[in-house]
C-alpha cells in the first residue's frame, strides 16, 4: 500500500455475496446480472446470425428511425470505432444502410432496412421464452418492479446513461 492511499481497517470489502455492504456491491451485482442476461440473449440471437450489440443498434433504429452514428454510439454505450464495426456488420448482412444527411455531407444516418425489421421481429420471437427464463425465479409482479427500478437507476444522474 502506498503512503498516499489512506488505510481504513474497517472498510467493507467487495465480496459479491448477498448482503455485501461494500460500496462496490451494487455495481458488481449489476455487472453479474448483465453478464447473465447477455448470455441468455446471445443464445436467442445466435441462430439469427447476430449478437447483442447488433440488436442494441436495431432497437435504437426501430425506436428513433434513421440515426446518425454519433447518436447510435451514445444510445448503445459504444464508442465511435465500436459503432462503426456494428454498422458495418449490419450493412454487410443487408439489415441497415448508411445514408447521407441532407445539409451535411460529412454525416451519415443509419437506417434499418426491411430485412432488419424482419430480423428484429424474429429476434423478439426467439428471445421471448429465454427472457421468461431470466425472471422465472421472481414472484408475480417482481419482473415489472425490477424493470422499473433499473429504468429509474439508469436514467438517474448516477446511472451513467
Amino acid at each position: 500500500m502506498t503512503a498516499d492511499v489512506p488505510h481504513k481497517t474497517t472498510a467493507s470489502r467487495a465480496t459479491g455475496r448477498l448482503g455485501d455492504a461494500s460500496p462496490f456491491a451494487l455495481g458488481l451485482l449489476l455487472r453479474r446480472a448483465h453478464w447473465h442476461a447477455a448470455a441468455v440473449m446471445a443464445e436467442a440471437f445466435r441462430p439469427l446470425g447476430i449478437e447483442v450489440r447488433h440488436f442494441a443498434v436495431l432497437i435504437v433504429l426501430m425506436d428513433r428511425g434513421p440515426t446518425v452514428q454519433r447518436d447510435l454510439a451514445a444510445a448503445t454505450g459504444s464508442d465511435k470505432a465500436g459503432i462503426m464495426r456494428v454498422v458495418d456488420d449490419l450493412e454487410r448482412k443487408g439489415l441497415a444502410v448508411r445514408k447521407a444527411v441532407p445539409g451535411d455531407r460529412r454525416v451519415r444516418a443509419v437506417e434499418i432496412m426491411p430485412e432488419g425489421v424482419e430480423l428484429f421481429d424474429a429476434a423478439h420471437v426467439a428471445a421471448e421464452p429465454l427472457a421468461e427464463r431470466l425472471v422465472a425465479e421472481l414472484a408475480p409482479g417482481e419482473p415489472e418492479q425490477l424493470a422499473d427500478l433499473l429504468a429509474r437507476f439508469a436514467s438517474s444522474g448516477g446511472g451513467g446513461a
